[in-house]
């Protein structure tokens, strides 16, 4: 096809008829998901792939269809005009771009066959000119771009057209930053920006172009929020700048006619983007009053716009503006400010602004910069500093002020988000143009102690406004150095809001905003003085007024009656053919009439007496009931079948649409019934009642005829008469009749129209899930508004209303007033999926316990807030019993969620208490099994968590609680945290989200079944936070990284999408249960299929066999054809195989005579064959020799397993069963590192994602998993691959954090000697492991002593030996107890030993920098004074100290003393330790700890007397120098009691503790055996005796104790 006819050459220079570049395989991906996205519900998958087919081809006309034709000469040449239009400059004829986007809209919808040819020519002619964009000019290629997004916006393209349209925008945003094409990528993209919600998966393309980050900021958001499919909370108004419009801009300024001013009001027609505000629309503020100036723009209150500030803008105060050339050039300056270009931007505004012109640039700068762009404050104060212009620096001052009073006296009983934030910025502004320049803000301008008064008295709407705003104004003074505090003026307003910050019934986030001023100003709100202005009535009485007053007397628009429907009246009268006559009122209830057979009828026909015929002929009477017999006979099958065909589908429509989201069939069903009576009986109403008048009549006159077969004239009127009134009278009971049988035929067809949905819920339920459509679950999340949206969970309460209306007026009948179906009767269903009873008791017991609660509470506090909210929560609990449905139960829990998230904790302590467990109970009370379930309520309860105000979201204790609870979808809950981030700009939720972390993952009371994983995307976003922020990141968050890092991150990389990322991701995806329907079944099918194909002799070596055959039948069931539904089945297989195990473990316990040996075998049989299928499907996954898609997939699985784990150890608890899970972990790691290439090339990947697994499977994250755990970690083939096959030990530094992990655990059991039978026997198993670890790898102790010392409890004294007892196998230790053995004169004495711990990292950053100051100079002279109380955490006996900082001191200046030694050229020694500032630290240490302190201090010196190197050396002397000039003996006691503790143990002993206990004993200088503790009791004595006779042999002892005590 020849490319575009218009002179298109001309804007690219040469033309240029080469095909397009080759397209690479990932942008066609790219392409097949944007057009899946934008035509998903639309276009089958059959004809997406076709479409696909033929685009790779290039051919657009087979992608368009309507392009695929010849268009006449006159047809293009008109398409090319138009396009010549939008390039002309004036006197030519021209088009703006919305005209032509406008006409292209009306040519598409038109009925003349040319217009539409003209609009498919235009449509194809741009998008074949694609490749040719690049060599246009600017100008022009920034008014196509603008037509291009045009066209996405209107949209004007659909289905393909429209996914090829998107993928060239997302094809030139790739090019590199700054490129013409990327340019030409933005501003479309900024046309159609509002657009992006609906293309979620197109914004994640977007989203992850490598230089995203410099996009515009606006385009950013509005491209994150619609990942979301959302629009941004707040549509920030940002201007675009490219070469193209720069050109454009300088094009039009030229082209103005000045004479020609342009009218007020009047549409610009500069070709611009829609946010280009500053250039669009400056004309703006010339606009009258009452203009509506933003006609596309629905008022919205979540859009920050400045709508408030241009309507008060006064007539009046009118200021003469610029040209509009002008207009565009000062916005031109502002919009390219920055402070590289400053001085230059300030000289073209003098140059082009004259003075009159300047209060419009006063007011543009405030109105439309500064109250919008808090980001650039700092660069517009720095413009008016560099201006130096104090005339302008007062106009702009005024605006400020004056835009400010507009805001703080506008209407605020709307919750008015976007004056909010415009009155906080320009206080922002305010503080910064006053306060920090060290200008006063004067009472005349603004009082803003008494403003906080006034706002306090009127009440929260207010507060919402003024806190805010007094907040950002003071910020500023932190940087004044007049007003900072302790400044009498700034802090006479901060005691006003100290003051208000006590109010209990404040807003959260209203102490917050007090809370993080204090923390800006570096003031401590509890040491702040509030006053009692607030109770002094009459000043507040007397406040002038700078706030609006509030509107009392408006009156509330009245509400609407409730829509009550009179089928019955109403349907026949609206709904009657052609005849004038009302229907009859309904003359028969649904019950009275038998429609078995037609005698039904005979009761209720009637015959009035005083019909003249039948008293003449009373034997006529017999005729009536044959005649209606036979008119029913003759209409009701053909009036029945038409009825039950209309209404069926209109019914079956509504039912399923209105009940996709609701679980329970059996409301479904009664709903579909009671509609489908209804409109099928109004259906045969309508069509059958003229028929059966006339049929009745005409039977009635034959019959008649028959009877009386010569009649006279007189007769045949009497007949005539007869059978009209008998027809009139009997035309109800026969049109009843067929509406009834057409109803009771009605319920079982559509029974079987509905019985698919019936049956998906049935399964849904078996599965112990609720079920809902999750097509439509989509739909209506992004297409209906909030208003009419249906939820999750059963129909609306006013949608049920209209479905009980249909069952109690049906068409023709009277209204039914059945007692057994009253108000609400569909809420509850029919046949629940848990008894009834159950659900009742449940509620009545929640209802006792909440009761109880409430008499305990004293009266004293009956009227407090948290009580009343206490029986409101009662109340609720009754109205749920008695209706006991999901609508009245979501209720409920959106109220006790609601409730504890609003508690603070400035109520009386016991009460908040007795509060929060109410709260709570109501919660587990719907969480039950017998209830709602665990799935439906913590869904529910993450989402009130999600979308609750910020008033009340951040309150941390109550999220934990929730958390703590069991109560929140942490999955769910972590992802809207991390987005809720904003990157570090939503202040208030990084701090919640600091404070979570640290509650849940680092302090003490961590909470046991939350990983890191559940907080992942959060810990990622802080961390991104973290090394951002460049120095500035929020107070506490470096160390809580830091600390973080150092308990997860040990074997961790974060790298989005690398192996860590697929295995978090598969352990969220682990509790999902939400599967499309059939999938369980095809993936138990699959599975058994599997077992089979594996235990066949026909499987072949390895499987792989059976491997070919299974993989065939994966794609033919479909399961290969997304990572979603892969995952989904990896996940069932899981679930099945350890459903299998424990269904075979439950058999031996009801059949204790089963052999064990055969149970286990049963369940293995099973998991084995699973393994192997991961196994296989990892091995051959991707190219050979592609080993990412190998190990990605090896992490999804694991991960996977770890989460069905979890979920499972926390649901069954004490019923928890580890065999599954050790059977697939044991087997696979067996599988995966068996002797094949393939293998060995991912080796070091595949231990990596074990040691991961093994880490998240901790004991203390999953205790009852320890055993499994500690076999898995000490297996022999595990091991040896970590620590000896693994080169360059790059698998030590894993497993060192797993034994970490170990002894975390056994810590608190240790610590307190709880050793119960199963932690003895845990005990045990960690012994042999170290025994194992010390025999064959003793290096790997000996590199990471310190780590486990670290965590091992002081009074683990034999666990600790073993480690220390480690020395290199290639080192010979001399024997300790060879006579005048010379330690100092060992080759290996002055050798450091390596230690790969990072023991400074515990040290804080102040205390660290004080002890290398001190160590170098013995400054700051208090350091040692302080030393202490660094060391000293609390007054608890027994945790008085923390033990790692000690630990971490004692090895560092032992190290530094070392170095020092080194540096002067001796060696370690008695006399060379000496008189130095190390030295000085360890006997103040000795001397000022108490006793505890000093064990603390003693033991770490301990652990480091090991094998021989220049650490035991250096600390053997210690230890021996600070026994020999203790001052006291109680020193020199603890000394030897620390030596000789470690000695009475079981061996193995440290080399270097012998030695030094040895030395002690045995040199007199010491004088050992004379103190007295040696000798306070006879078996404290034998005692010394019998370990000096084991250290040195009998004779010597005995000479050394003789010779000591002689001396």
């Amino acid at each position: 096809m020849a490319h575009v006819c218009w002179d298109s050459s001309a804007l690219r220079g040469t033309e240029n008829s080469s095909s397009p570049g080759s397209r690479s395989a990932a942008a066609n991906t790219d392409y097949l998901q944007i057009s899946e996205e934008v035509k998903r519900r639309d276009i089958d998958c059959l004809k997406l792939i076709v479409t696909y087919c033929l685009f790779l081809t290039a051919d657009l006309s087979q992608v368009w269809p309507e392009a695929n034709q010849n268009f006449s000469k006159e047809i293009d040449d008109e398409a090319n005009s138009y396009f010549q239009r939008i390039y002309n400059h004036p006197p030519h004829p021209t088009m703006s771009v919305d005209e032509v986007l406008e006409m292209l809209q009306r040519f598409k919808d038109s009925n003349i066959k040319r217009e539409r040819e003209v609009f498919n020519c235009m449509l194809r002619n741009l998008f074949e000119e694609y490749r040719f964009f690049p060599q246009y000019p600017d100008k022009e290629l920034h008014i196509t771009a603008c037509l291009f997004g045009g066209i996405i916006e209107k949209g004007l393209v659909t289905y393909m057209a429209l996914g090829l349209a998107l993928r060239y925008v997302l094809e030139a945003l790739r090019k590199p930053f700054a490129s013409k094409m990327y340019y030409f990528g933005i501003a479309a993209l900024d046309r159609f920006k509002n657009r992006l919600k609906d293309y979620p998966q197109y914004c994640q393309h977007l989203a992850s172009i490598s230089h995203f980050i410099q996009f515009p900021h606006h385009l950013q958001e509005y491209i994150e929020y619609g990942q979301q499919s959302r629009d941004p909370p707040v549509k920030m108004q940002g201007s675009i700048t490219t070469p193209g419009s720069i050109a454009l801009a300088q094009a039009q300024a030229q082209a103005q006619v000045p004479a020609k001013a342009p009218l007020a009001g009047q549409v610009s027609t500069i070709v611009t983007t829609s946010t280009t505000t500053t250039v669009a629309k400056t004309i703006t503020i010339t606009r009258p009053t009452g203009v509506s100036f933003k006609k596309d723009v629905p008022p919205s209150i979540n859009t920050t716009n400045i709508d408030t500030l241009l309507v008060a803008t006064d007539q009046t105060e009118r200021i003469v503006e610029p040209p509009e050339n002008v207009q565009e050039k000062i916005a031109f300056i502002f919009n390219n400010l920055s402070q590289s270009n400053m001085t230059q931007k300030v000289e073209e505004l003098k140059e082009t602004v004259k003075e009159e012109f300047m209060p419009w640039v006063s007011q543009y700068l405030v109105m439309k910069r500064v109250s919008i762009e808090p980001n650039f404050h700092s660069l517009y104060s720095n413009f008016l500093d560099t201006l130096k212009n104090p005339e302008f620096n007062k106009m702009v001052l005024n605006e400020t002020y004056r835009n400010i009073k507009v805001l703080l006296t506008s209407d605020k009983a709307a919750a008015n988000f976007s004056d909010r934030s415009l009155l906080k910025n320009l206080g922002h502004w305010l503080g910064m143009i006053t306060l920090a320049k060290n200008k006063p803000i004067l009472h005349t301008d603004l009082d803003v102690k008494s403003l906080l008064l006034e706002a306090y008295v009127k009440g929260q709407q207010e507060l919402l406004y003024v806190v805010p705003f007094v907040a950002k104004v003071l910020e500023s003074s932190v940087r004044s150095v007049v007003f900072r505090p302790p400044n009498p003026w700034t802090m006479a307003i901060m005691n006003v809001l100290a003051e208000l910050h006590q109010e209990h019934d404040l807003k959260l986030n209203l102490k917050f905003e007090i809370e993080v001023l204090c923390k800006n100003l570096a003031l401590d709100i509890n040491e702040l003085k509030p006053g009692s202005l607030l109770k002094d009535k009459d000043r507040l009485k007397n406040l002038d007024e700078q706030l609006s007053a509030p509107k009392k007397d408006v009156k509330q628009p009245e509400e609407l009656p409730p829509i009550t429907t009179t089928t019955a009246s109403t349907t026949p009268a609206t709904s009657t053919t052609c005849t004038a006559t009302v229907p009859p009122q309904p003359q028969y209830s649904y019950h009275d009439i038998n429609v078995y057979s037609l005698g039904g009828l005979a009761p209720h026909i009637t015959l009035n007496p005083t019909i003249p015929l039948f008293q003449a002929h009373p034997q006529l009477k017999q005729c009536v009931r044959q005649a209606i017999e036979r008119a029913v006979q003759e209409l009701v099958h053909p009036v029945v079948d038409r009825s039950i065909k209309i209404a069926m589908t209109t019914c079956e429509q509504i039912v399923r649409k209105d009940f996709a989201l609701d679980s329970e069939e059996s409301r479904m069903r009664v709903a579909a019934h009671h509609m489908m009576r209804n409109l099928t009986a109004g259906m045969a109403m309508i069509t059958c009642r003229e028929p059966l008048l006339m049929s009745i009549a005409t039977n009635l006159k034959n019959s008649f005829a028959t009877a009386l077969r010569a009649a006279s004239p007189q007769q045949r009127d009497m007949m005539e008469q007869a059978a009209a009134q008998l027809a009139q009278d009997n035309c109800e009971l026969a049109c009843c009749f067929i509406q009834k049988t057409a109803v009771e035929k009605a319920g079982p067809e559509m029974d079987k129209r509905l019985a698919t949905e019936f049956e998906l819920r049935k399964h849904a339920r078996q599965e112990g899930r609720r079920y809902c459509d999750p097509v439509v679950l989509t739909y209506q999340a992004e297409r209906m508004p909030e208003q009419i949206r249906l939820k999750v969970g059963g129909v609306d309460p006013k949608q049920l209303a209209v479905y009980e209306e249909f069952a109690r007026n049906v068409p023709g009948f009277l209204p039914t007033n059945d007692l057994t179906q009253p108000t609400g009767f569909l809420a509850q269903p029919m046949k629940q999926a848990w008894a009834t009873d159950d659900v009742a008791q449940i509620y009545d017991k929640c209802m006792t316990e909440l009761e109880q609660h409430l008499q305990s509470i004293p009266h004293t506090l009956a009227m407090n807030p948290q009580a009343q909210a206490l029986r409101s929560l009662l109340e609720a609990v009754v109205v749920a019993r008695n209706s006991r449905d999901a609508i009245a139960a979501l209720g409920l829990l959106q109220k006790a969620v609601e409730g504890l998230l609003d508690a603070t904790s400035g109520a009386d302590a016991d009460l908040l208490l007795r509060y929060r467990e109410c709260h709570l109970l109501v919660l587990k009370a719907l969480q039950d099994g017998r209830a709602y379930g665990s799935p439906w309520c913590n869904k529910q309860i993450t989402r009130c968590l999600i979308e609750c105000r910020d008033e009340y979201k951040y309150n941390v204790e109550a999220v934990e609680l929730l958390i703590r609870n069991h109560l929140v979808n942490m999955q769910q809950y972590d992802l809207h945290l991390a987005q809720s981030m904003e990157n570090g700009l939503n202040y208030m939720a990084v701090a919640f989200a600091m404070q979570l972390v640290k509650i849940l993952l680092v302090d003490e009371r961590s909470v046991a079944h939350v990983t890191e994983a559940d907080l992942f995307h959060t810990i990622e976003t802080l961390m991104r936070i973290n090394a951002h922020s460049r120095g500035n990141a929020p107070e506490g968050l470096p160390q809580l990284m830091e600390v973080v890092r150092s308990n997860y991150e040990a074997m961790i990389d974060r790298a989005h999408g690398g192996p860590n990322f697929m295995m978090h991701s598969g352990i969220s995806q682990a509790s999902e249960y939400d599967d499309p329907p059939g999938l369980r079944e095809k993936a138990e099918y699959l599975l058994r299929e599997w077992v089979n194909l594996y235990h066949s002799a026909a499987a072949g070596r390895d499987s792989t066999k059976a491997f070919s055959a299974f993989v065939g039948q994966m794609h033919q069931q479909g399961i290969l054809k997304t990572d979603d539904l892969i995952t989904r089945f990896f996940r069932l297989c899981t679930e099945m195989c350890v459903e299998i195990s424990y269904r075979a473990q439950a058999e031996q316990q009801h059949n204790p005579a089963a052999n064990p040996t055969m149970i286990r075998a049963k369940c293995y049989h099973n998991l084995d064959a699973f393994v192997r299928l991961i196994a296989l499907l990892v091995k051959h996954s991707g190219e050979a020799t592609n080993t990412v898609t190998k190990i990605n997939l090896l992490n999804k699985v694991l991960g996977i397993v770890v989460g069905v784990l979890l979920q499972d150890h926390e649901v069954r608890q004490g019923e928890f069963q580890q065999l599954p899970y050790h059977r697939i972990f044991i087997m696979l790691l067996l599988e995966l590192n068996a002797p094949e290439h393939v293998l060995e090339t991912i080796n070091f990947q595949t231990l990596t994602a074990f040691c991961n697994t093994f880490h998240i499977l901790r004991p203390t994250k999953a205790p009852g998993f320890v055993y499994a755990w500690l076999e898995l970690i000490s297996h022999r083939i595990f091991i040896a691959r970590m620590l000896a096959h693994t080169p360059q030990q790059k698998g030590w530094p894993m497993y060192a954090q797993l034994l970490i992990d170990l002894f975390k655990y056994l810590a608190p059991f240790l610590r307190n000697v709880e050793l119960t039978k199963p932690m003895q026997i845990l005990y045990k198993g960690t012994l042999r492991v170290l025994l194992v670890l010390l025999h064959d790898f003793p290096e790997f102790l000996c590199d990471y002593h310190y780590g486990f010392c670290d965590v091992i409890p002081p009074n683990c004294i034999q666990l600790r030996n073993l480690i220390l007892s480690a020395f290199p196998r290639n080192m010979r230790l001399p024997d300790p107890f060879t006579p005048n053995l010379k330690v100092d004169m060992l080759s290996e004495i002055n050798i450091a030993p390596r230690i790969l711990t990072n023991f400074t990292g515990v040290m804080p950053p102040q205390f660290k920098k004080d002890l290398d100051s001190y160590l170098k100079t013995r400054s700051p002279v208090t350091f040692l004074s302080d030393l202490r109380s660094n060391l000293q955490v609390s007054n608890e006996p027994g945790n008085r100290y923390n033990i790692q900082l000690i630990n971490a001191l004692v090895l560092y200046v032992g190290t530094q003393a070392i170095a020092h030694i080194h540096n002067k050229g001796s060696t370690p020694s008695m006399s060379t330790i000496t008189h130095s500032a190390h030295m000085d630290i360890f006997q103040n240490l000795a001397v000022d700890l108490d006793t505890e302190g000093r064990y603390l201090f003693l033991n770490a010196i301990a652990n480091q007397l090991r094998y021989p190197n220049s650490h035991t050396h250096y600390f053997s002397c210690t230890m021996l120098y600070l026994f020999a000039e203790a001052n006291t003996e109680a020193i020199q006691e603890q000394i030897t009691r620390v030596l000789l503790e470690r000695l009475i143990v079981n061996r193995p002993h440290p080399w270097g503790l012998l030695i030094t206990f040895i030395e002690l004993i045995k040199n007199p200088a010491f004088k050992f055996w004379n103190h007295e503790f040696v000798h306070c009791a006879p078996e404290i004595e034998k005692l010394f005796q019998s370990v000096a006779q084991c250290c040195m042999g009998q004779k010597q002892a005995q000479q050394v104790m003789e010779g000591t005590g002689a001396s």
